[in-house]
């Protein structure tokens, strides 16, 4: 696997040491139709990166331009691009990386790529129509066709993601553990959701069982919300041992995740899982999410396995 970019530079220093801001970036995402683009702009987008889907490549300055003419740019911006933008504007990207170069931008392109066997067999499952499909090419044609038109992004890409084996939660956890942080923060966090009856994250460094607490599951006002609503969180707030459960949480991760500060990693996984995945987990890892970056955390992102 290729190393993961920093999507936002460390801010350099002066010699007066006066922080300099980083330069805004733009991630292109590109690779082949059916390997996991859509669900790639969509997990940026809960990222907060301003997205724009099939941006014709030779738009793409004129496109940064004219956000750079708002009150305030973006400062995290994915573009999609494929294979739907014309084939002799693909070879040019290595043009319009350096055009925004000269605008001040740190133009990265992440690529997503996947067996054949795995295309054809996605394709057949949800039965859309590939974007080459036309003039009578079958679908293992367009597949073939479509790895020969976008070859020159392949070659440009920054990072290349195989999703052969991924499913689509796998994929999001990716993005958002890779992508989500700066790279040169010492220690980033991640909160996890899970439901228990799909089995418990293999990566996670530390679990909390939430089945101990009130399920809103059995309120059928509440049953149809997820843990981030707040008819789900008023009622958790309401609940006394809801109370000491957090406060013994996060208490204990107050105490022991600054002493990994020094670990050679570069993020902690705080998994909380609950029956369905639903209610109780994500609204733990919503809220001790929150006490962290109170707590002076800078790199937090939280994750729900069973929503996203």
């Amino acid at each position: 696997m290729t190393d993961p970019i920093a999507l936002q530079a460390d801010p350099a220093h002066e010699d007066n040491g006066t922080p300099v801001p980083s330069a805004p970036t733009v991630v292109i995402v590109s690779g082949l139709s059916g390997s996991g683009k859509s669900v790639a702009l969509k997990t940026f987008e809960d990222l907060d990166y301003y997205c724009v889907d099939n941006l014709p490549v030779d738009l793409l300055p004129s496109f940064v331009r004219s956000l750079m003419r708002e009150d305030e740019l973006p400062p995290k911006i994915a573009v999609g691009i494929d294979v739907r933008s014309r084939q002799s504007d693909l070879t040019r990207l290595a043009q319009w990386r350096a055009a925004l170069a000269q605008l001040g931008l740190e133009g990265r392109l992440i690529f997503f790529d996947a067996s054949d066997e795995v295309l054809l067999r996605r394709y057949s499952d949800t039965r859309r129509r590939h974007p080459l499909g036309h003039g009578g090419l079958s679908l293992q044609e367009a597949i073939r066709q479509e790895r020969t038109i976008v070859e020159a992004l392949r070659a440009e890409a920054d990072v290349i993601i195989d999703t052969s084996q991924l499913n689509v939660h796998q994929l999001r956890r990716r993005i958002i553990a890779e992508f989500a942080f700066n790279k040169g923060a010492q220690l980033s966090l991640l909160f996890e959701s899970f439901a228990y009856k799909r089995g418990v994250p293999a990566d996670a460094d530390f679990v909390f069982d939430a089945r101990v607490l009130p399920n809103p599951h059995w309120n059928p006002d509440l049953r149809p919300y997820a843990g981030r609503d707040p008819k789900v969180r008023a009622f958790l707030d309401a609940q006394p041992e809801v109370a000491e459960y957090v406060g013994q949480v996060s208490g204990f991760l107050d105490t022991w995740l600054p002493r990994l500060r020094g670990e050679t990693r570069s993020y902690v996984t705080i998994a909380f899982g609950c029956t369905g995945g639903k209610h109780r987990s994500v609204y733990l890892a919503e809220t001790l999410a929150r006490h962290a970056r109170e707590q002076g955390w800078e790199e937090v992102a939280t994750f729900h396995r069973e929503l996203d």
